[in-house]
């Protein structure tokens, strides 16, 4: 289960990635409010806890854009505002739930546990492309009895690939934002180098998915039974 933690004050976010990560949950943080409507689109997360006082995109607004878009992620709203009307706006603007602080860890881990039970979410623990199986839980690609470990962006390069819909191609661009986020210092090179230690690995496997490049456009994989 991943969770993306959008909040603009560093320790409490990072103190909240940490939380979850004790819960067994996968957890990140980003601290503007740009930054969190990109992750948040990016399809890669199970529940969004959401700033509202943010640089950049107010949580209202962020909650907002992600409902008109058609995104049903959960979200969870957490700010020091505790008026009724503050409340209602952002319940309004599509948030499914809002959390005041100060607040006590054991409340908010019932929230999220709640609003997840709520939205039917699925702990997914593996994805199956082809002959090949990537375990989230351990980190590694398998493809019969054999298997490889794969470092925390090569799992999510590779999570990303194997999720894509059928005949959907993922650009470099994507995958940047989508890895290294909105606002790293990644480049195409950086792409390129996972993309390769990823064809090594598959190759390792004696794998007959192949990452494929369309010119220009981006990467999808390929099987040839799919």
């Amino acid at each position: 289960m991943r969770i993306l933690v959008v909040e603009d004050e560093k320790n409490l976010a990072n103190s909240l990635v940490r939380l979850l990560e004790v819960e067994k949950y996968a957890a990140e943080a980003v601290y503007d409010g740009k930054s969190g409507l990109e992750y948040a689109r990016s399809g890669q997360y199970d529940a969004l806890i959401l700033d509202v006082m943010l640089p950049g995109l107010d949580g209202f607004t962020i909650s907002s854009i992600l409902r008109e878009e058609g995104n049903d992620i959960p979200i969870l709203m957490l700010t020091a505002r505790y008026k009724t009307m503050d409340k209602v706006h952002g319940l309004d603007s599509g948030a499914d739930d809002y959390l005041t602080k100060p607040f006590t860890t054991e409340e908010l881990l019932a929230r999220v546990r709640a609003l997840l039970r709520r939205q039917g979410a699925i702990h997914m623990d593996e994805i199956v492309f082809g002959d090949i199986t990537l375990s989230l839980n351990t980190s590694t690609l398998s493809r019969k009895d054999k298997q490889v470990r794969l470092s925390r962006k090569e799992q999510d390069v590779m999570r990303i690939l194997m999720s894509l819909p059928p005949e959907h191609i993922i650009s470099k661009d994507e995958l940047i934002i989508k890895v290294w986020g909105a606002d790293s210092e990644a480049v195409d090179n950086n792409v390129e180098a996972y993309i390769s230690f990823l064809r090594k690995k598959l190759l390792y496997l004696g794998s007959d998915v192949q990452i494929s490049v369309q010119r220009r456009l981006g990467y999808f994989l390929e099987y040839p039974q799919c």
